[in-house]
């Protein structure tokens, strides 16, 4: 195995209090007589993208490649840019729980639903007419009653009451123009029916229209298509040759990191970093604490090496949105290059430009 070494050009120093070579250097004219202009060819070399892990609900990939002003971009477009529907408008016809028609109101709108925003058209603004194109229309209508012929001695409410929690699986769906034909393989609804709204007892009723319309979560974070977006760069272990630890501190060494980077030969107690564990390393700087490891060990991080964890909360599976990410950024890009084209098409560069579509 090729012993690693710390190469400011790629690495992310982690030193006991600080960091260094943050910065990317890899640009024209950082380096005497070396071209670093962008290749497409080479960037479509260094580019990969690998799925670690998947499920309902989660995925964690591996971006690398890229300098992290795109990473970074794609972690605020997937908060606040991939467009989702919630409820958005609540008519209430009647609310006697003990909840506050404003405060039921913002509760449901935080409910995810299993509506694809591609069947769907965004409103320009607020006072737009809903259409079947743009507003799905539930219906919220629910009263609880006394079981007639509940145990006198039960104190469980599912046995005493009907309908004592409103529920989302309460949210009934009212098709609109063509909506059942279009959305018929996958009627909207509520991705979790379990979601507890209110309670009710006995005498107390909802009544509640809702209007769902499609919106990003730089308007509000309901719309947000992901409960957590977030990446950090791949920690590095790197030992010093030239001062191996000693055979009598190797467990203590061991302890500084998270479990399994470190491995020990059972024999010589000579000490090793499992690369395929290293993703695992917290870099909590542990080992910087004990001065009888200084020289050891050099901590880094890779700059270009992202390790991205997205969890879903909506319509979108984990695996579909990066893609639809890239989209919107691949959207953002036309825009910028139809205005750039109508800058050099217009020639006398006087007065302000106006960017179509933007």
């Amino acid at each position: 195995m090729p012993v690693t070494t710390y190469d400011s050009r790629k690495h992310v120093g982690v030193h006991a209090e600080r960091v260094s070579h943050v910065s990317s250097t890899n640009f024209p004219g950082h380096y005497p007589n070396e071209d670093h202009s962008w290749d497409l060819e080479r960037f479509r070399k260094g580019l990969t993208v690998k799925i670690e892990r998947l499920s309902n609900r989660t995925i964690e990939f591996d971006l690398v490649g890229v300098d992290a002003s795109i990473a970074n971009a794609f972690r605020r477009i997937l908060i606040a840019e991939v467009p989702t529907i919630c409820v958005e408008r609540v008519y209430v016809w009647d609310n006697t729980s003990v909840v506050v028609d404003e405060v039921l109101a913002q509760r449901i709108g935080l409910v995810p639903l299993n509506i694809d925003p591609a069947l769907m058209d965004m409103k320009q603004s607020a006072n737009d007419q809903a259409t079947d194109r743009n507003t799905l229309v539930f219906r919220l209508q629910v009263a609880c009653e006394r079981r007639k012929n509940a145990p006198k001695d039960t104190t469980d409410q599912s046995k005493l009451y009907i309908n004592h929690e409103v529920l989302s699986s309460h949210l009934k769906w009212i098709p609109q123009g063509e909506q059942e034909i279009v959305m018929a393989d996958n009627p909207p609804a509520p991705t979790n029916p379990n979601i507890v709204l209110t309670k009710l007892r006995p005498g107390q009723e909802i009544d509640m229209e809702l209007h769902a319309v499609k919106g990003v979560g730089k308007d509000h974070a309901k719309f947000c298509p992901v409960a957590t977006a977030s990446y950090r760069l791949l920690p590095l272990v790197i030992l010093n040759p030239e001062k191996p630890v000693p055979p009598e501190l190797a467990e203590k060494f061991q302890k500084c990191f998270s479990a399994g980077v470190i491995r020990i030969d059972p024999r010589t107690k000579a000490v090793s970093v499992d690369s395929k564990k290293t993703r695992n390393e917290t870099m909590s700087r542990e080992v910087y604490r004990h001065p009888e490891f200084e020289g050891c060990v050099q901590l880094a991080r890779v700059r270009d090496h992202f390790l991205f964890n997205i969890e879903s909360e909506g319509f979108y599976p984990p695996q579909r949105l990066l893609p639809e990410a890239i989209a919107v950024m691949r959207a953002k890009i036309a825009t910028i290059k139809r205005a750039t084209e109508t800058l050099l098409n217009n020639g006398d560069g006087l007065g302000d430009v106006e960017m179509a579509g933007a």
